[in-house]
């Protein structure tokens, strides 16, 4: 009977921890990217979302629900994202522009682990 309870509060806290860590960077301040640091792949993604398209990938501007709750909260509907072209890659891959506004956009390398706030 202990072990099972020892069991069961491990396996929780394993559990619990990722998201504990993903709602704590939500608080911190975020890094900043400038668009000329940014890969070739992204600024042509940026040049597209300004202009509004079109889009290569029929998932491009989807609502992007935020789940993670790195970026600062905002009511759902107000984040889209963008893929960004990884090459060699046969897929989507995992780097995306997330913005809010055309002003308020973010790049992650790693499909939403860690953003940086683009800076024009």
């Amino acid at each position: 009977m202990r072990r099972t309870v020892q069991w069961l509060l491990l396996s929780g806290l394993l559990l619990w921890l990722p998201c504990a860590q993903a709602r704590g960077q939500s608080a911190q301040a975020f890094g900043e990217v400038s668009v000329a640091e940014l890969p070739a792949e992204a600024r042509a993604t940026l040049r597209l979302i300004k202009q509004g398209g079109p889009f290569p990938f029929a998932r491009d501007g989807v609502v992007f629900g935020n789940h993670e709750r790195i970026l600062p909260q905002r009511p759902r509907g107000h984040y889209r994202e963008y893929t960004v072209p990884t090459p060699g890659v046969q897929h989507r891959g995992a780097r995306r522009i997330v913005c809010g506004a055309v002003s308020d956009c973010f790049y992650t390398a790693d499909h939403y682990r860690t953003f940086r706030r683009i800076r024009e």
